[in-house]
């Protein structure tokens, strides 16, 4: 008997977005991301006080305006994954931004129009082939939308190599652990899985269980990207011995997900000792000190079932000194190229009607709409629907809280102060809500702006602005790809089942390894499907128009892989693995 598993899209879809958005203000300290504010408030503070005490103050605000970019697009990943993304930005942004310059500098508006149109088109075109390409297509239409709307005195050269200088300072400042701390982000993914999987046997028998499950495959996957780098680099040469360790760690968590699930399809309560096992396995693995003597030794588990003996299986080989890698990271499916062309020529429409209307309401300095287009038309990074109204909510609050700030706050350093706070507030929005960040840039690029020489009191204008962004792009979007979310849903819940069902059919006929495999991409896909069910529900949908119930194929899926696994280690009779689902299909994304 499997335990109760949920089907709705998770416990903070239905949240009200105002309520989640206090509820990301009001996180303790302990789990806001301290460290990214920090470097938020120095990337943002430290070009303007250069630029103060230098005189050279537009290439410092061109400089803070990359350094701005890039603390929206700094994370927790590892360092190298972390450099590539800074790279694609600086540079995406710099040669946007001398293209928008040099368009700007020829004369006609034309001109610009016609240089943020091409951007979009090609923004568009490689925008969903994945993290660096959506980040380096958004910033080179940014470039483009800042170089051609705020005029900058000096050489046209300057202005790109100021803000790929800002872009670079804050790569410094994300990556500079490194030098210290070389392997720490991937120990402390591996070192999350086993926290996942000690709450995971602690349930096993609850209805919580399958919650849990699920929160150990997300582990998992963070764990398997994490790591996915020395996977790769250790199949060519023999892996370093300070990676070796997480190489065993992580081989050892995957074995672990098996034995868990195994445990949970049992579905009765354990004993303490074996929920502590995860944790005792981790602290042989990767301990803190390097003597292991004082790491305590697991207990023997009484009456093993199958489930049991092979955790207890784990437990000893936490002290093996063999490395397998041969497990790849399961990829996801793409999206298509008739998606990509139809995102490039809506995106490219969008930002056309926003420079036009931006024409006939702000020239010269018409810059607010295309560049509010370009944050939030990003079907890749979340419903568009939810992206809009919190870039809208975030705006109001921004402007009015920069607004409020300036007739209480004088003085250049107090001025620079103020940048510093909401630079900090954007990093810890970066990682919370987007509404958040958007506050902190919306309050930023106002100051920013001013240093510029644009002293216009727009308050009231940009947030109309914003609004009117977010409507064109609501309207273009859901007029002409109203199905979008639903496609994007409907293909990646058809791949999970067919993952599921292709490690239902191959798991009896191969071995350990090419099992984990298989077992480790089902999951890995449905987990993907289930998010991506969740983003499509978010959406507007026409009435009469209700999508299929992917939540209920994908945890009938997840049952099924879950009988297979148990099945693997002798935890289940033969006919519990032979059950089928399928999910009723809408058009091809």
């Amino acid at each position: 008997m499997t335990p109760a598993m949920r089907t709705g899209p998770g416990p903070s879809s239905g949240t009200p977005a105002p309520a989640r958005l206090l509820r990301a203000v009001g996180q303790p300290l302990s789990s806001l991301p301290l460290a990214a504010a920090v470097r938020g408030a120095v990337a943002l503070a430290t070009p303007l006080l250069v630029g103060v005490l230098t005189g050279w103050v537009f290439p410092s605000v061109i400089a803070a305006i990359g350094a701005l970019w890039a603390v929206g697009q700094d994370g927790s990943d590892p360092y190298p994954s972390r450099v590539g993304r800074f790279v694609a930005l600086g540079l995406s942004a710099s040669l946007g931004l001398a293209g928008g310059e040099l368009a700007l500098r020829s004369g006609p508006s034309a001109v610009v129009t016609v240089c943020l149109v091409v951007a979009a088109l090609v923004a568009g075109a490689i925008g969903l082939r994945g993290r660096i390409w959506s980040v380096a297509g958004m910033h080179l239409l940014l470039g483009v939308t800042i170089g051609g709307g705020i005029p900058v005195p000096g050489p046209w050269w300057q202005a790109p190599i100021a803000l790929f200088a800002g872009v670079s300072f804050v790569l410094v400042l994300s990556s500079a652990p490194w030098l210290w701390q070389r392997h720490h982000i991937e120990r402390a993914a591996l070192l999350a899985v086993f926290r996942a999987a000690s709450t995971a046997l602690a349930a096993a028998g609850t209805p919580g269980a399958a919650e849990t499950r699920r929160h150990l495959t997300d582990a998992l996957d963070n764990a398997h990207q994490t790591m996915d780098r020395h996977l790769t680099s250790s199949r060519r040469q023999p892996p370093d011995a300070r990676v070796e360790p997480l190489l065993r760690a992580f081989r050892l968590a995957v074995r672990l997900g098996e034995a868990v699930t195994t445990l949970q399809w049992e579905a009765r309560p354990l004993p303490a000792v074996v929920s502590r096992a995860p944790l005792v396995m981790s602290a042989r693995l990767l301990p803190v000190r390097k003597d292991r003597a004082v790491v305590p030794v697991l207990p023997d588990f009484g009456p093993h079932s199958p489930g049991l003996h092979a955790l207890a299986q784990l437990s000893v080989a936490a002290d093996a000194e063999r490395v397998d890698t041969a497990l790849a990271a399961p990829a996801s499916p793409r999206p298509t190229r008739q998606a990509h062309l139809r995102y490039a020529v809506l995106l490219a429409l969008c930002v056309l009607a926003a420079q036009v209307c931006a024409d006939l309401l702000h020239s010269p300095r018409a810059y607010w709409l295309p560049m509010t287009v370009a944050f939030v038309y990003k079907p890749d990074f979340g419903p568009v629907f939810r992206r809009a109204l919190n870039r809208c909510v975030g705006t109001v609050v921004g402007a009015a809280a920069i607004g409020a700030v300036s007739t209480a706050v004088h003085g250049t350093h107090a001025i620079i102060g103020v940048v510093a706070f909401f630079g900090a507030l954007m990093a810890v929005g970066v990682r919370h809500h987007y509404a958040l960040a958007t506050t902190g840039l919306t309050a930023v690029v106002f100051v920013l702006v001013d240093l510029l020489g644009d002293h216009r009191a727009l308050y009231g204008a940009r947030m109309l602005d914003t609004a009117l962004a977010a409507a064109l792009v609501l309207v273009v979007h859901f007029v002409a790809w109203p199905r979008s979310a639903v496609s994007r849903a409907d293909s990646r819940t058809q791949a999970a089942l067919a993952a599921a069902h292709r490690y239902q059919d191959l798991s009896p006929t191969v071995g350990p390894d090419r099992r984990h495999a298989l077992r480790r991409a089902a999951y890995r896909q449905l987990a993907d499907a289930r998010r991506a069910a969740v983003h499509a529900r978010r959406e507007p949908v026409l009435r009469g128009a209700e999508p299929p119930d992917w939540e209920r194929a994908i945890t009938s899926a997840e049952e099924l892989c879950d009988a297979v696994t148990a099945r693997a280690l002798h935890a289940a009779p033969g006919p519990a693995a032979q059950t089928t689902v399928t999910v009723a299909s809408s058009d091809a994304m």
